[in-house]
């Protein structure tokens, strides 16, 4: 459980890089953008290396995602459309599914032959 929770903080951390990217504007803040995308990717790195990489990266990519539009909207106002966060409910879910079905030790489950 302690990989999954890196997988959290690094896609918190992706929406802070994803974030500077468009809004950084001063020397401080593209240096607290290049320690986000450092700690976020290193932290995604050391949980794979438990994890199953594809399955980690997927909700890595899919939190941060989720996580960026809700930041633009709460911290820069954002117009609110509906579509998109019914789209996002059902990512979240997705990736709730795919950390369901996937065990600590790297192996999903299968209930077909291979």
């Amino acid at each position: 459980m302690k990989d999954w929770w890196k997988i959290v903080i690094a896609a918190v951390f992706e929406v802070g890089w994803v974030i500077g990217l468009k809004h950084a504007d001063s020397m401080l803040e593209w240096l607290g953008t290049a320690v986000a995308v450092y700690v976020s990717f290193y932290l995604l790195i050391i949980a794979g290396r438990t994890l199953p990489v594809g399955t980690a990266y997927a909700v890595f990519v899919g939190l941060g995602s989720a996580g960026t539009v809700i930041a633009e909207i709460v911290l820069f106002d954002e117009p609110i459309n509906p579509a998109k966060l019914i789209l996002i409910g059902v990512l979240l879910a997705g990736v709730a599914g795919l950390k369901l079905v996937t065990d600590q030790g790297g192996e999903e489950e299968w209930n077909g032959s291979h």
